[in-house]
């Protein structure tokens, strides 16, 4: 099983930070249902780089003068948290992805794309429409270059700004109602798109209070908990995990053999910051 992980700048995360895709491909090699269906997992993708940049103001968030591009180019050393490939760019969003996708597809040959998108083309570029729009284009070029491909696309999760802007609020939760029809409708046998459940919800729980470090970047917890929600569809799309806890048990409870990853703490979070 080759998988791309897709995304913004929650994904692909700043020099040295350990985001949630490393949690993720950790997770990969410790899980045995992983290892055991299809051969040994890998992560591909054209990057390797994470984002180096000074980003001012709060992804979506309305302040600070927009969104710091980023991602364009591939940096061959590994960043220091060993993140690995991914196809993620700090500010960039299903409106970019869409006219890269089918290259990167092309090029890696992934079996799963992760994709973590849609918070940023709410915020700055698209509404619900155009953004549902822009979800469909991103699916065409993927399967113009593998018309196997399997997805697992996880809901916008509604940063700070959701809070005060009752507007973007309303906006995040029409495209995510959106995005559900339209996995729903384009999905089938041969390539699947599997909406992950909101990580918001139980078993996960992420509280942007506590899971992240500016109201929208994960922090050390969210970057698992976003993990788990990954790893608990990515399971529902191959088949039943194995072992107690399911998915995210192997990512949110207690450790199992040398990888387990232990729960976070609660209330660990760490003031604001500044991000793109």
């Amino acid at each position: 099983m080759r998988l791309l992980f897709v995304g913004d700048s929650m994904t692909i995360g700043r020099a040295g930070e350990r985001t949630w895709r490393y949690w993720m491909t950790r997770h990969l090699g410790d899980c045995p249902a992983c290892r055991g269906t299809g051969g040994p997992p890998a992560v591909v993708g054209p990057w390797t780089h994470q984002y180096e940049g000074e980003a001012e103001g709060t992804t979506a968030g309305g302040t600070g003068a927009g969104p710091a591009t980023g991602g364009a180019t591939d940096d061959a050393t590994d960043d220091a948290a060993g993140d690995g490939p991914h196809l993620a760019a700090w500010g960039e969003g299903w409106l970019h992805m869409a006219s890269r996708v089918r290259a990167a597809v092309h090029e890696a040959r992934p079996d799963v794309l992760l994709v973590s998108l849609g918070l940023i083309d709410l915020g700055f570029y698209t509404d619900s429409a155009g953004t549902e729009a822009n979800v469909l284009r991103f699916f065409t070029e993927a399967r113009a270059a593998a018309p196997r491909i399997r997805a697992v696309v996880l809901p916008v999760v509604p940063n700070v700004r959701a809070g005060t802007d009752a507007l973007f609020a309303a906006e995040v939760e029409r495209f995510n109602a959106r995005l559900a029809r339209l996995l729903a409708g384009i999905g089938g046998p041969r390539s699947p798109l599997l909406l992950a459940p909101p990580p918001t919800a139980p078993p996960v729980s992420y509280d942007i209070r506590r899971d992240t470090y500016d109201g929208t970047h994960p922090s050390p917890s969210g970057a698992r908990k976003l993990a788990a929600a990954f790893a608990d569809a990515l399971h529902t799309l191959r088949g039943p995990a194995t072992g107690p806890g399911g998915a995210a048990g192997t990512l949110l409870g207690p450790p199992a053999g040398t990888g387990g990853v232990r729960a976070p703490r609660p209330g660990a979070a760490s003031g604001a910051s500044r991000s793109g």
